[in-house]
């Protein structure tokens, strides 16, 4: 296992482990097997039966049952594929895994049918088609994502309003540029403060343990290895269904925890609190109870633990900018931006946009450093990069707008460059937040690729 991060003072973001081989027998040998046990325990006198009628229970048969088949057909042994562990993933709930070429070929491993055995055209055709039948509401990183779409959707009208008139004269209707284009602004930056409070809630509740969510298994039917997705291993909260309003614990497979430490259900001892304006409800209970769903984190867990997250550092650093961008967007509404002179113009409308646009900037470098092996080196290859340079173009497009708005009102120049910097920026947000939608729904991503850099020189194959 290996792991690296770009920031020395900061927890690593990736991590490399080989993938664990488990033997699997063919199905129809396995049914043999079974179907002989069942006519040998129908066949053998109660007095032959080697365990007594008063012990023998389903639970005992199960139980061992499991720890023979995990003697006998378990082998772990390190291969040339990998499960890729990146903080990004992880607070998306995703799972990575690597197959490299020379072990591949070596070993006749393959990927399970669904789960990446498909072209990148096809695989790309499959994700776009999960944008528009896939609606998991109950999943965080799938609202952060659709909710930055929807924000995106309307300062990309908004910039269309406030750049095309001066473009096309023409097209201009009434009240477009006066009143539509502040009433879209504040809209804009609205949307984006509540996707900003959504992903630091998201970064918050990033799973702390390791889930690798695939299983490689040795099939004896096929002679080869098998990579499939082990969707009964995911403890993300984002499988469950009920972790964004109850503070359930996830088990295995995202069902919530059903019994306390005391034996009790969790519903005998529950008391509920509403937050966020009655809407949204947190099941607080007493008792040995873990939650897998938190609302802010102690200060202990921020001086030990969050502190040295690059991604909660960075939804931080969004969600702060966002906040003070969003004064400028209510000042944009028109009835307080048409009554405001020129010094409180500089004041409450372009200042506020120039240093939230300045934190979209820092946010979307953070964002993308946290997927990059070195802070100076790029990682194109990276769907979570793309989103954090997206962003990135984005933020230099907000800030530019108000760093030239300043003396809009004298040169028109200076009011084309404003209009064309608002229209480029939230049109490279669109494009960021479609990449963070699709990547919220790609769960599970499998590439193979040709002697990574991160693979150590002489290792071999198994």
């Amino acid at each position: 296992m290996r792991s690296h991060g770009p920031f020395s003072f900061l927890h690593h973001t990736t991590r490399y482990t080989p993938a664990i081989i488990t033997r699997k027998e063919p199905q129809r040998q396995q049914q043999q097997k079974q179907k002989e046990q069942e006519q040998t325990n129908q066949n053998r006198p109660p007095s032959q039966s080697p365990v007594s009628p008063g012990h023998l229970t389903p639970k005992t048969t199960v139980a061992e049952k499991t720890t023979n088949t995990k003697t006998e057909d378990e082998n772990e042994t390190a291969t040339r594929i990998y499960h890729v562990w990146r903080s990004r993933d992880n607070r998306k709930g995703r799972h990575k895994a690597v197959v490299i070429t020379t072990a591949a070929a070596g070993q006749g491993s393959k990927p399970h049918d669904g789960a990446g055995n498909e072209g990148q055209l096809k695989k790309l055709v499959l994700g776009l088609v999960r944008l528009v039948t896939q609606f998991p509401v109950w999943d965080v990183s799938f609202l952060v994502a659709v909710v930055f779409v929807l924000g995106s959707v309307v300062w990309c009208i908004n910039g269309c309003f406030v750049w095309l008139p001066l473009v096309a004269p023409a097209s201009e209707f009434p009240g477009e540029t006066d009143q539509a284009a502040g009433i879209l602004a504040f809209v804009g930056a609205t949307v984006f403060e509540v996707g900003s409070v959504l992903m630091l809630l998201e970064a918050v509740n990033a799973e702390r343990s390791d889930c690798f969510g695939w299983a490689l298994e040795e099939s004896l039917e096929d002679y080869g290895l098998r990579l499939r997705p082990r969707h009964e291993g995911c403890h993300h909260h984002h499988q469950n269904r009920r972790a964004l309003l109850r503070g359930g614990a996830a088990q295995p497979g995202g069902l919530p925890e059903q019994k306390r430490g005391d034996g009790k259900t969790g519903t005998e001892k529950e008391r509920r609190w509403y937050v966020l304006s009655g809407f949204l409800h947190l099941f607080i209970t007493r008792g040995t109870y873990t939650k897998s769903w938190l609302w802010w984190p102690t200060w202990q867990e921020v001086r030990t633990h969050y502190i040295k997250e690059i991604g909660f550092l960075a939804s931080s650093v969004q969600l702060l900018a966002a906040s003070i961008f969003w004064i400028s967007g209510f000042t944009a509404l028109p009835p307080i931006y048409n009554a405001l002179s020129v010094p409180a113009m500089n004041g409450v409308y372009w200042v506020p946009q120039v240093v939230g646009g300045t934190g979209f900037i820092v946010s979307g470098l953070m964002f993308m450093a946290e997927v990059q092996d070195k802070w100076y080196k790029p990682a194109p290859k990276t769907l979570g990069w793309h989103v954090g340079f997206w962003n990135l173009i984005g933020g230099i497009g907000f800030t530019l707008c108000p760093a030239v708005g300043f003396g809009s009102q004298s040169s028109s120049a200076l009011e084309y460059a404003s209009g064309l910097s608002t229209f480029v920026g939230s049109w490279a947000f669109l494009v960021g937040s479609v990449a963070q939608w699709y990547e919220s729904l790609d769960k599970y991503a499998l590439s193979v690729e040709d002697s990574p850099s991160w693979l150590q020189v002489g290792e071999k194959a198994v």
